[in-house]
């Protein structure tokens, strides 16, 4: 099954977010396995697990980075199971730099200001990570294929430090 085709979508990086929402609203309700109660146990099997397939689907196309390493996925480059390193230095140094003024944000002079200076910084990488992406994944070119996979490693560190940062906004404001 391709997730792109099941909801009606264009395979590109940026979804329309709406028509997905409207498509899995659709498909479940004409597979919902209370739809199937007075049918085969062989009817109600396939429902049950037609509807586990949409909510998979789903789920990687909602998320940015699962969308991104499925599609590369589809073009021969699966990266989904890697615990390969980034061998980027200059990334690398970033993250760690990000990484220790995430630590030193509770103990900032004002938290909401060092906070969204940060969510500045997160959001401005996402974007150009997110951009290159669109762009890449279009691609059939292997080499553009590979920087792809390594845009999509330094995406999973953004959405690392923004898990963290939920984390710590939660600890200070709770």
């Amino acid at each position: 099954m391709r997730y792109f085709e099941l909801f009606d979508l264009t395979v590109d990086y940026h979804v329309d977010l709406n028509k997905l929402n409207q498509g899995y609203l659709e498909l479940q309700r004409a597979v919902h396995p209370d739809r199937f109660a007075g049918k085969s146990e062989r009817e109600k099997l396939l429902a049950v697990q037609k509807t586990a397939e949409i909510n998979d689907a789903l789920a990687v196309l909602k998320h940015p980075v699962k969308r991104a390493e499925y599609m590369l996925s589809e073009k021969g480059v699966d990266i989904r199971a890697e615990q390969q390193t980034l061998q980027d230095p200059m990334f690398l140094m970033q993250q760690m730099e990000l990484r220790e003024a995430l630590e030193e944000l509770p103990d900032a002079a004002d938290p909401d200001g060092a906070i969204a200076e940060f969510e500045t910084q997160i959001k401005a990488l996402d974007t150009e990570f997110s951009a290159s992406l669109a762009e890449q994944l279009q691609s059939d070119d292997m080499s553009t294929l590979e920087a792809a996979a390594d845009n999509i490693r330094k995406l999973k560190f953004v959405y690392k430090l923004r898990d963290e940062l939920a984390r710590i906004e939660d600890e200070l404001f709770d």
